[in-house]
């Protein structure tokens, strides 16, 4: 009871407070190959450019964000933040979202990923950008133990461009290779959950299987552009019989991030409802504890 109160409390406050959650220095860069992207090694070491908004990177990474170890629940979010492919939202739809997530004890990992719409991009989107998920997946179940993540509690979330990003990566094969001399290749990069925020159209599968992972859908009937794709996986996921939650806003257009801006009070609480989601799956429980 202590506990689910403590989580409560944690809650509210993160609602009312959503950037006191932890200090900008509270997190791990790291590189998804040492040496850099394959067949782009050579541009390791370009610079990116921006702050708020990222372009120009050459060489993707993961920024890990983790929460106090006393609150930690062993679950875990990479997060794709969206920009159209020409760059990266980093703050609202990349920092923000980890900040929410680390004072619910969820660990959560930052992408930058290539963008190939970004000025003279040599980069394709459907190339790219998905290997560029899938390598971050297995990184952090590579380093799972280490950083205090249960490697079977780790979920992927995209917002718009990156929510294309997610589709294209979450229901493609992501077995690990056992025969490759790469370590890391022969982890698995799918998913155990997916969380899709007004992802755009690209990606979308036409069906998803019966075991395709649960997913969370949320965007705005007004958005033109990246409220079709809710509904089309809504439709995939209940034709397989798969589990899915979607909700479909009245109001708020594309771009609402986090909510915390929105003029709308349902779109301020729309990461409530993601919370309930993640409670209701038993996320929060390994599976030890969730067999007791």
């Amino acid at each position: 009871m202590r506990a689910e109160l403590l989580l409560k409390l944690s809650i509210i406050i993160t609602l009312l407070h959503p950037l006191l959650a932890f200090g900008q220095g509270d997190s791990i860069t790291m590189k998804l190959w040492d040496n850099g992207a394959p067949g782009f090694e050579s541009r390791r070491n370009e610079p990116e450019k921006g702050d708020k908004y990222i372009s120009d990177v050459h060489n993707p990474s993961i920024t890990v964000y983790l929460p106090p170890k006393e609150k930690a629940t062993g679950m875990a979010v990479v997060i794709c933040p969206g920009g159209g492919h020409r760059m990266l939202v980093i703050n609202s739809e990349g920092r923000e979202p980890a900040r929410y997530f680390n004072s619910l004890g969820i660990a959560a990992i930052v992408l930058k990923y290539r963008l190939a719409r970004d000025t003279m991009s040599p980069y394709k989107i459907t190339v790219h950008a998905p290997q560029d998920a899938n390598r971050a997946m297995r990184l952090v179940r590579k380093n799972a133990a280490q950083w205090g993540i249960d490697a079977n509690r780790i979920g992927i979330m995209g917002f718009s461009a990156g929510g294309e990003v997610v589709n294209m990566m979450a229901y493609a094969p992501g077995d690990g290779d056992l025969r490759a001399t790469d370590a890391i290749k022969r982890l698995s990069a799918k998913p155990n959950f997916v969380i899709l925020v007004y992802p755009g159209p690209l990606g979308v599968p036409k069906e998803v299987l019966p075991d395709a992972p649960p997913v969370f859908l949320v965007a705005a009937n007004e958005d033109v552009c990246c409220s079709p794709p809710i509904i089309a996986l809504l439709q995939a996921y209940r034709k397989a019989g798969a589990s899915v939650e979607a909700h479909i806003y009245a109001k708020g257009n594309h771009a609402f991030n986090m909510g915390y801006r929105s003029p709308y009070q349902s779109l301020k609480a729309w990461p409530q409802r993601l919370t309930d989601w993640i409670v209701d799956n038993n996320y929060f429980k390994s599976a030890t504890e969730v067999k007791k």
